[in-house]
């Protein structure tokens, strides 16, 4: 008799089966992540790093030293366990700058050898390149100079219509910045680095900001303002807020910056160079304005090797899809909701739709939640959780959405920071159209088949088939209502062909 295995027991498998593990050896951290998911917008199930900072020499005696050597292969043999406990078999491990540049890099490598795991060693060019891909995966359709400050370099690199351009990597990373700010000049010796970069200046757009002292300058400005979000991603500064940004953190200390949440004590340290770094990019490149990425070089490295469907996928809708299955809602479903709420969206704009679809998704989820969860939830799911391809207008949307969809139609005062008054109202809207769906028949296909909800210049007319007539009583006629009054409209149920 063949035994089964239990569905959990078989998700298990199945959710091993798409781990991939990302092992970087870059010149200041050493990180592992391990990412499950769907490969358009995969989700972080385990990130580690330690600070060996192995590039810290390189502008001194050029070589790793002894010490930061031992602590960064400690962790590699660490992570090296962790990967084979978990069963990760789909592994990149890369190296960047100080291995790159150290005269002892080769040695070094052979030792993570020795390990059992494979690095792959990038030149300057590559590592520019897979940076920028984490960027156009991040930011579809972006166009733009991506920024990636690490520890040994600073790669600049030109994208456009979903590929690079250009790319280059200058010796500016943030473990050099210190000797060059030393002495006199420092303007002056980065704009002549930047002479290799001519395109960069030429290039319309914004600078998409990658890594995790850009990250650290973000949480700053963010704290500073008390913005609404927690997640830097997508967060944008205009370049003369930047450069105020900057001046200030030009004057502050690192035991100061340490207490803003979200910056280590390591990134404390960096941000004033970087600020002077990023002071020279703003006058040098005159960006229309700054955006900053969560994802970077091992994001790049997942998307880069994608074909062009996967790709090509929205993901937004890929990632809300795969933690709504979580909660058994389920993207064919949410399709029949948007597409039956569809006519009381009309002229709300374009490019809403597929944020309407996501909302709907989410809302079918946020049902599976227990009752006095489903609030904090939606502000969570819709504010807190990283989403990929959305921004702060979009966020304020959601949850917008989800609150009406809950019944609820005032808004918390911080979403009037992130989105118009008119966009709130419409966000609103959808949730109580998603409501509406809901207390139909509990979203059932049959009800949703028999069903139409449409909008006249005065009036919302929710049309049922004679067989699901029944349904038109209270609390039904009540969510009719409250929809119809908010789009300041009449309501009228009527029986009939469908």
């Amino acid at each position: 008799m063949t035994p089964t295995r239990s569905p959990a027991k078989q998700r298990s498998r199945l959710d091993r089966e798409r781990l991939s593990g990302v092992v970087d050896i870059g010149s200041n951290t050493v990180r592992m992540v391990i990412y499950g998911g769907p490969p358009r917008a995969p989700v972080t199930v385990w990130n580690e790093k330690v600070a060996a900072r192995l590039g810290r020499d390189l502008a001194t005696t050029g070589s790793i030293p002894k010490e930061a050597s031992d602590d960064a292969l400690g962790a590699l043999a660490r992570y090296r366990v962790i990967l084979d406990e978990l069963e990760v078999a789909d592994v990149q491990t890369v190296a960047t700058a100080a291995a790159r540049e150290a005269d002892n890099g080769g040695e070094f490598l052979d030792k993570v050898r020795a390990l059992g795991l494979d690095p792959r060693l990038l030149s300057g060019e590559e590592e520019a390149v897979t940076s920028a891909w984490g960027a156009i995966g991040a930011f579809p359709g972006a166009e733009g100079v991506v920024a990636d400050l690490g520890g040994g370099s600073l790669e600049l690199v030109s994208i456009a219509q979903g590929t690079w351009h250009h790319g280059e990597s200058l010796p500016l990373g943030t473990l050099r910045l210190p000797s060059l700010r030393m002495n006199k000049g420092f303007a002056r010796r980065v704009k002549k680095a930047f002479g290799k970069v001519g395109w960069a200046q030429a290039h319309p757009g914004p600078l998409y900001m990658v890594g995790g002292t850009w990250r650290a300058l973000a949480q700053y400005a963010m704290h500073s303002c008390k913005y609404p979000l927690t997640d830097p991603q997508a967060f944008e500064l205009a370049p003369d807020e930047a450069l105020r940004l900057c001046a200030r953190l030009a004057r502050s200390k690192p035991e100061k910056l340490m207490r803003v949440p979200g910056i280590s004590p390591m990134r404390a340290g960096y941000l004033s160079d970087a600020a002077a770094l990023l002071r020279v990019m703003i006058e040098q490149f005159e960006p229309d304005r700054l955006v900053f990425s969560s994802w970077g070089i091992r994001e790049g490295l997942l998307y880069a090797r994608l074909d062009d469907l996967q790709r090509a996928k929205d993901p937004l809708l890929v990632g809300i899809a795969d933690f709504a299955r979580m909660y058994e809602a389920q993207i064919t479903d949410a399709t029949l909701v948007a597409g039956w709420t569809a006519d009381v969206a009309t002229g709300e704009g374009n490019g809403t739709e597929r944020l309407r679809l996501a909302a709907a998704l989410l809302c079918m989820a946020l049902q599976r939640v227990e009752p006095n969860l489903r609030a904090n939830h939606a502000t969570e799911w819709s504010l807190d959780k990283r989403w990929i391809g959305i921004d702060a207008a979009d966020r304020a949307m959601l949850c917008a959405s989800l609150l009406g969809s809950l019944g609820r139609t005032e808004m918390p005062k911080e979403l009037r920071r992130l989105a118009s008054d008119a966009a709130l109202r419409t966000g609103t809207g959808w949730g109580l159209a998603i409501r509406l769906a809901r207390r139909l028949g509990a979203s059932s296909r049959g009800s949703i088949g028999n069903s139409s909800l449409r909008r006249t210049n005065k009036e919302l007319v929710l049309r049922l088939s004679e067989s699901h007539a029944a349904l038109a009583h209270y609390p039904l006629t009540k969510d009719l209502e409250v929809l119809a009054d908010w789009l300041g409209l009449d309501s009228r149920i009527e029986t009939g062909e469908v």
